[in-house]
């Protein structure tokens, strides 16, 4: 990942300079080849670095032989579609404040097909995460919310609320840092624990309320804060940053999206929420572009069956 890329350099600025930049096919992958191999390539089979360009445009290993293309095994492997139009997509969805919808993006780019756009948009959820992202730390408030208007997982199911983890970094009094959300499989119990060991570094604050189970939190090499007011009136006077944090997540998934999430696919809307939340600050909208691309081409292709449980077809979200 490039530490400091540069507006207008790295990255283009506004949609006319990226119809500038991209205006064919091999002008995307060109770009797309340097940043999947930003210290040249690499072969995916053997990890040579020998190659040689063949007629057709792939990439073969003089090592191995291995033939590649630079979109092989990134969420634009075998698609049809002209990457300038994928190119289109990333730069609408990452320049909009609260994002899009899978039927604004058919809107704006014209498809013919719902279930396309969103295919599309749950691809490029799935590069909203970076698997090396670094750990929250500081003083990190913890907690859970239930998040509403989830469609239950299960057949027969009477609740549509879904139990959400939340980890936020305080930075000072007012401000917040970095956020980590997830689904909550055992709300209420040690499971709450074990993901903040994931996403936060040792040695960090952790202000909790007062329920038993977090106290092994300070065995983990945590500090750890906690209020005794477990039951208090006010919680969000006790821990304001996740409190703060769920009532825009809810208002962003009311807002944007206006329909119902599938249970199964809310850790991807929640990772969508984190990436923005995490780049709010950003100077350019054009760099959350960068981003986001950059993680695309390390991204598994997620084909649509993946994306699908058996028995769901996409749910048309009409915003």
């Amino acid at each position: 990942m490039t530490a400091n890329p540069v507006r207008g350099v790295d990255y283009p600025s506004t949609y006319q300079q990226l119809l500038e930049w991209f205006p064919d096919n091999q002008s995307c992958l060109d770009y797309l080849a340097a940043l999947r191999w930003p210290d040249g390539f690499v072969c995916p089979k053997c990890t040579a670095r020998e190659f040689w360009r063949t007629g057709a445009g792939l990439w073969m290993c003089r090592s191995c032989g291995r033939r590649t293309s630079v979109t092989a095994g990134t969420i634009f492997h075998r698609t049809r579609t002209p990457l300038s139009t994928w190119f289109a997509a990333i730069w609408f969805l990452t320049s909009q404040k609260n994002g899009m919808s899978a039927l604004g993006l058919q809107r704006v780019l014209g498809f013919g097909s719902y279930e396309t756009a969103w295919a599309w948009m749950h691809k490029l959820r799935r590069a909203m995460v970076r698997p090396e992202r670094d750990k929250l730390s500081g003083l990190v408030e913890l907690d859970e919310t239930m998040i509403g208007g989830v469609s239950p997982g299960k057949p027969g199911a009477g609740s549509d609320k879904v139990p959400v983890m939340i980890a936020v970094e305080r930075n000072g009094t007012r401000r917040l840092g970095r956020v980590r959300l997830a689904v909550a499989q055992r709300p209420n119990t040690g499971e709450l624990v074990d993901w903040a060991s994931q996403v936060i570094e040792p040695g960090s604050t952790v202000r909790t309320d007062g329920l038993r189970t977090l106290r092994r939190l300070s065995e983990l090499g945590y500090k750890h804060e906690f209020t005794t007011g477990y039951n208090a009136a006010d919680k969000a006077s006790v821990l304001p940053g996740v409190h703060l944090v769920a009532s825009l997540l809810k208002r962003w998934l009311i807002g944007t999206l206006h329909f119902r999430v599938e249970e199964h696919q809310l850790p991807y809307y929640l990772d969508e929420y984190t990436f923005r939340f995490n780049r709010r600050n950003a100077k350019s909208r054009g760099l959350l572009f960068y981003r986001l691309l950059e993680q695309a081409v390390v991204t598994d292709p997620h084909p649509l069956h993946e994306l699908l449980r058996p028995d769901e077809a996409p749910i048309p979200d009409f915003t």
